[in-house]
């Protein structure tokens, strides 16, 4: 299971940015709303109730000869921009993407899609438009949007919230492993954006001192609300070739941000070339006073999902499919560098695993 709302060129040389923004604090996820560490103890506690399935993406049921994969996942409060904005046209694509993208993770093709909106009360123009970016992705993702359900729930909804779960399909030795190597390479392809995780802490960020119609300050986008929306891409046209070259394990950045490679195993994860963020990033955390530390560990950072594979096959993936050897999987050593394992100071253990990204410990 993992967490929904999490379901900008900026200095990410490593050292920290001095804070900034309307009361020169410096402005974290916990303070914008969302407490990772709670958020997983939360869900672990859920876990424990209900008991852990197989698979880590996807939940996984055998059905003989091949799994039936299942995913679940919202837009988060992405909406809330949308609806700043009166535009809905592209929450059906995020909305189908990021459960795509957890079924590729898993080595799973997408088949099925079944979506689920909640509304304080009905609209036929959001509703369409919401219809519209649904049949977008599940055009991009090429599978079937089959049905869905619209709740009109005014004493439990505010606005809307739009969820869904997807099906897939793959035989028992096209799952991968999920679990890297040492040694093994790592290969990321570019997101589109910041996607749909981590937009509690972007939208406190962007509107201490901007309103979602104000003029975007750097290239590409009318506003500053529509640099936020831009559509979560959607990598389904990767699985093809990374099981052609053997990938043993896939991470989607999404909640959590670089810190989701450790779901790969309790390795040291070196990350020396990813792609550069785009001008979001930086826009969020010069206007947030936001750390790197907490902007590696919230969102993708203009890289959205990475594969783990035997290092000579990693160019070739790469150049197949307009993707970057970004670094490389080590040996697990507690910490891996003799650094606490949370890159804030604290002490770790370091157990899990730990991401170093542009010279910034995870």
């Amino acid at each position: 299971m993992t967490e929904g709302d999490g379901g900008d060129d900026g200095d990410a040389s490593g050292g920290e940015r001095e804070p900034t923004g309307d009361d020169g604090a410096e402005l974290t996820y916990a303070d914008a709303g969302v407490d990772i560490d709670a958020s997983e103890a939360a869900t672990a506690a859920l876990i424990g109730a209900v008991g852990e399935g197989e698979g880590d993406y996807a939940g996984l049921l055998d059905i003989g000869d091949r799994y039936l994969a299942l995913a679940t996942d919202g837009v988060g409060t992405k909406l809330l921009v949308a609806e700043a904005l009166g535009d809905y046209s592209t929450v059906g694509v995020d909305c189908i993407a990021m459960n795509v993208n957890d079924l590729v993770a898993a080595g799973v093709r997408p088949v099925a899609f079944v979506d689920y909106l909640a509304v304080d009360e009905p609209d036929e123009r959001f509703a369409e438009q919401v219809g519209e970016g649904l049949a977008r992705g599940a055009e991009l993702a090429d599978m079937e949007l089959v049905g869905g359900e619209t709740a009109v729930m005014p004493d439990v909804i505010k606005g809307l919230d739009l969820a869904g779960t997807c099906a897939g399909l793959a035989t028992k030795d096209a799952v991968f492993d999920g679990e890297a190597w040492p040694g093994d390479a790592l290969v990321g392809w570019r997101s589109s954006g910041i996607h749909s995780n981590g937009l509690t802490l972007a939208r406190e960020a962007a509107t201490r001192d901007h309103e979602y119609a104000d003029p975007c300050p750097f290239e590409g986008y009318e506003t500053v609300g529509e640099a936020l929306l831009e559509p979560t891409r959607i990598y389904t046209d990767l699985l093809d070739p990374m099981r052609e070259h053997g990938v043993r394990g896939a991470a989607h950045v999404t909640g959590g941000g670089w810190t989701n490679l450790t779901r790969l195993g309790a390795n040291r994860y070196v990350v020396e070339d990813a792609f550069d963020p785009q001008p979001v990033f930086e826009f969020v955390q010069s206007e947030g006073g936001v750390s790197d530390g907490e902007m590696y560990r919230t969102f993708n950072m203009g890289t959205g999902f990475v594969a783990a594979v035997d290092p000579d096959a990693a160019a070739s993936l790469a150049a197949e499919t307009d993707g970057r050897v970004i670094g490389r999987v080590e040996e697990g050593d507690g910490n891996g560098d003799g650094s606490d394992g949370n890159g804030d100071g604290s002490d770790g253990d370091g157990d899990d695993g730990s991401v170093a990204v542009r010279g910034l410990v995870l």
